[in-house]
């Protein structure tokens, strides 16, 4: 969701406090009621029924349908006004630029404060991608379940405060955390671009050398970044790297530390052979290289990012990485699919009804060619006759042959002969009999075709002629009813 600050200046105190409202009772409830939004805000003569409907139109908070109540919910726009006007109040934020950023789960957009000094102001979009579908499989928090997509944003941000802060206390590269509320981050603005942007470096060894010195030195404090690749490192003009992003971020006492510390070693490595093509040997491992020397994430336990908080949200991170390669597997399997669809298409059978239609729609297009099932079937007819007349010529052969062995010619005898209408109708051959019944069951679906045929055209006819008969009455009435009232008469002649 784009942030629209423009209406923020117009909004009054009694729509913030309605804001609020719905905030307050999200805590308990998916979809707010009315009531409750009115009771919360405390305000007079009903006024948070006009202002309920005020901030739906802003797509602040949305009404929600199919439900047994009338309610609404916050949305991320309403979520980002509260943010923005408790940053107002304290002087972090005074107004709001561009966008200048865009991630799979955050929003970066350049904001100021009243003197002018610009900096940067993230959002958290957390359950951007699919946090639906992992909703419906856990409840990661119990009572808040209806609220946890705000929730989850609200401690991304609270995580990346406090590692941001005390990195930057004990020196580490990161931009100077400024201030924080709900799921809003507002931090220093730093001149350089990403290491993804970069083609060209002078030395690739010594950054590559001074990156994994960062790794280590973060373990050795205590850390692992959880993410360390090209799309989180700045690179200053003077080659300085700069690290960011710290909501993935996790102690060296982690059950899985191990994989998150080689996952981030060999996405620099794989990053610099595939860019600047450079590759070396020599690489950190976390039981052989890491000495720990400092208590970081003790230190940010003790800031109020407890350990219960940190849990929360490492399994919705893993749920949605699992969730991610399931949908790519999904759709992976789905291309293999639809490919070996088309290398091996599939032809359907179709039924006699649907073979007189065709063919009557060819006859009414006025197309003469015969269709692929009309020539196999005068092929089979062909054959069948083809081998009628072999079998009669066989016959009529071995006869002759029979006949030649005797020297005498049977004479003829024409009292057995019968005209056409003295001989039985069972009499016939079966060859005749099986091209009648054909040619009976195929004039049949034709009669049944062309019946409904007709009997569409009938119906469409009845209803013209219903329209047109309740067009003249219509009329005839209308102009009895001015004769009638023209002049106040009875509607004879006379009036």
């Amino acid at each position: 969701m784009k942030l629209d600050a423009n209406a923020l200046r117009y909004m009054s105190t009694e729509e913030f406090r309605v804001l609020t409202a719905v905030e307050m009772g999200s805590k308990n409830h998916e979809v707010v009621p009315t009531p409750m939004i009115a009771h919360i805000a405390q305000l007079r003569h009903g006024g948070s029924h006009k202002i309920v409907g005020e901030l739906a139109k802003r797509s602040l908070i949305s009404r929600v349908q199919n439900v047994s109540y009338d309610g609404y919910r916050l949305t991320y726009g309403g979520y980002d006004y509260l943010a923005l006007k408790t940053f107002v109040k304290r002087g972090s934020v005074y107004s709001v630029g561009n966008q200048i950023g865009v991630g799979k789960e955050s929003d970066i957009y350049l904001v100021a404060d009243e003197e002018g000094n610009q900096s940067i102001l993230k959002l958290q979009r957390l359950g951007r991608v699919s946090f639906r579908t992992i909703k419906s499989k856990r409840d990661y928090l119990q009572k808040r379940k209806s609220a946890s997509w705000m929730y989850m944003s609200r401690l991304a941000a609270m995580k990346e405060f406090a590692f941001m802060k005390v990195l930057h206390e004990n020196g580490f590269p990161v931009p100077e955390p400024i201030d924080y509320s709900r799921h809003c981050v507002v931090m220093e603005l730093i001149d350089a671009f990403p290491l993804r942007q970069i083609d060209e470096v002078a030395d690739p060894g010594k950054l590559y050398n001074e990156l994994m010195s960062l790794i280590v030195k973060l373990a050795q404090y205590g850390l692992i970044h959880g993410d360390f690749n090209e799309f989180n490192i700045l690179i200053k003009s003077n080659g300085d790297p700069i690290l960011i992003d710290f909501p993935q971020m996790v102690s060296i006492d982690h059950i899985n530390a191990e994989y998150y510390f080689n996952r981030d070693v060999e996405c620099i490595r794989t990053f610099f052979r595939r860019r600047f093509a450079y590759e070396s040997k020599l690489f950190p491992r976390l039981q052989k290289d890491i000495n720990r020397e400092f208590n970081l994430d003790v230190q940010v336990a003790a800031s109020g990012f407890s350990k219960k908080m940190q849990q929360e949200l490492e399994t919705y991170q893993e749920e949605v990485q699992q969730e991610e390669g399931e949908q790519h597997n999904d759709d992976t399997s789905d291309d293999d699919n639809e490919a070996h669809d088309d290398a091996q298409p599939q032809t359907i059978p179709m039924t006699e009804e649907e073979k007189v239609e065709a063919r009557m729609q060819n006859l009414r297009l006025g197309n003469t060619e015969e269709t692929d099932d009309e020539e196999d079937d005068e092929v089979e007819e062909e054959h069948q006759l083809g081998s009628q007349d072999e079998d009669e010529y066989d016959s009529d052969g071995s006869m002759a042959a029979m006949g030649s062995d005797d020297d005498d010619i049977e004479a003829l005898n024409n009292r057995d002969f019968k005209a056409h209408r003295d001989t039985r109708p069972g009499a016939t051959d079966a060859s005749t009999d099986k091209l009648k019944k054909k040619m009976t069951k195929e004039e049949v679906i034709k009669d049944k075709v062309s019946r409904t045929l007709r009997s569409k055209g009938n119906r469409q006819n009845a209803k013209q002629l219903t329209r047109r008969n309740l067009a003249k009455g219509r009329d005839k009435r209308r102009t009895a009813d001015v004769i009638k009232y023209a002049s106040g008469g009875t509607g004879s002649i006379f009036d």
